[in-house]
């Protein structure tokens, strides 16, 4: 096994993975800043299991006795539209789903199979968060400003039935 290849397309995945993180929390905060509570919250959890992913390359880097590089692929795309968000977070999920798969092979020929089995694992997960775009670019479609508009409603009586609301 060649684990100069290895460390560094985890690495790579390590950038794209912090830059996931980084994206879906502005979108997290923008979208909360905004009203719209369900859509937050779901950028906040994904950004939580791209933390997650990180974590896991970061452990076979050092098992291969690496070194982490934590420097994001890109900058955060500062959109404030919740349809710029989605389609911009779809795009990133199908570009790792992309390059993991090809990465995979990749380690599968350099005779590493634990970073090709980890890949895979990212795949799956990755493929999940790309569904999870698509339903709410779907429901975008299907329901138009209606559906952000129920979201913003949905915040309204959560704060209203918070403690220290005047009545």
């Amino acid at each position: 096994m060649k684990r100069e290849k290895s460390i560094e397309l985890l690495n790579l995945a390590v950038n794209e993975e912090l830059s996931a993180v980084h994206q879906y929390m502005y979108f997290h905060f923008r979208c909360e800043d905004q009203g719209y509570e369900l859509l937050s919250q779901m950028f906040k959890r994904i950004a939580i299991h791209e933390m997650i992913h990180v974590e896991k390359l970061a452990e076979r880097i050092l098992f291969l006795k690496g070194d982490i590089d934590m420097v994001p692929s890109e900058k955060v795309a500062k959109l404030v539209d919740p349809k710029d968000m989605l389609e911009k977070a779809y795009r990133q999920e199908t570009d790792s789903i992309n390059k993991y798969n090809a990465w995979a092979s990749e380690c599968s020929a350099e005779l590493d199979a634990a970073s090709k089995i980890l890949f895979q694992g990212l795949v799956i997960e990755e493929e999940i968060h790309q569904d999870q775009f698509e339903t709410e670019l779907d429901n975008l479609k299907k329901f138009g400003d209606k559906y952000l508009a129920l979201q913003s409603v949905e915040r309204s009586k959560i704060i209203a039935k918070s403690p220290g609301h005047s009545d």
